[in-house]
């Protein structure tokens, strides 16, 4: 889980663009984190397996 801190630090606005850091909205997570639905590959997932994201379900063939 994201310190308090780092947490807070990432919802200020940079300086530079770049510096721009994304996070989980629902967990903090700073990796793999989808720009279209702003929350982390593993919330993603869990939150698909439950059918809470319209569209989305898991691939099978």
């Amino acid at each position: 889980m994201a310190t308090k801190a780092q947490v807070a630090k990432s919802k200020k606005t940079p300086k530079f663009s770049s510096r721009l850091v994304r996070r989980c909205q629902l967990c903090g997570r700073p990796r793999a984190v989808y720009q279209k639905f702003k929350i982390c590959r593993i919330c993603f997932r869990s939150l698909c397996l439950n059918g809470l994201v319209p569209g989305a379900k898991k691939a099978s063939w």
